[in-house]
């Protein structure tokens, strides 16, 4: 699934993709890791909200409206990603997907790169996203914030 932050394009696989909602309000969480913005009340589940703009380096804005909130699953835990737009699934074989190491060294949360005709796509994989120490933040986070858990 490709998604955008300002002109440049990102994918995730399909396979940990849950569902691609409009942004909606987001409750802050204190103590979380910086990359975490808050949480949202998702079908009854309290979901981290990820600022991938802060992951990547790129100008921070405030959420608009019409951003969109990707659900996806990691190995621990549903995250909402926030993303400008999303512009759909395209396929891909394995043969057409570049090692990240050959393209963008140093970067472990890359798993390959893709060729579009408009530029470079970066495909994610989540399961490295949120380092072990954020993850261990957020777990801390979520805990010390019971309150969260309660739908309203």
């Amino acid at each position: 699934m490709v998604f955008r932050l300002d002109a440049q394009g990102y994918a995730l696989y399909l396979s940990v993709v849950e569902k691609v909602v409009r942004a909606v309000e987001i409750t802050p969480l204190p103590k979380s890791p910086k990359i975490v913005v808050g949480v949202v009340n998702w079908q009854g589940r309290v979901i981290p909200v990820v600022n991938m703009r802060a992951r990547f380096g790129l100008t921070a804005r405030e959420i608009d409206l019409a951003d969109r909130f990707i659900f996806a699953r990691t190995r621990r835990r549903v995250v909402a990603l926030i993303a400008d737009s999303v512009d759909g699934v395209i396929f891909y074989s394995r043969e057409g997907i570049t090692s990240p190491e050959r393209i963008v060294p140093g970067i472990e949360y890359i798993d390959g790169v893709a060729k579009l005709e408009d530029g470079l796509l970066l495909i994610h994989d989540l399961d490295k996203f949120l380092s072990l120490e954020e993850e261990n933040t957020l777990d801390r986070a979520l805990k010390s914030a019971p309150e969260l858990l309660h739908e309203p």
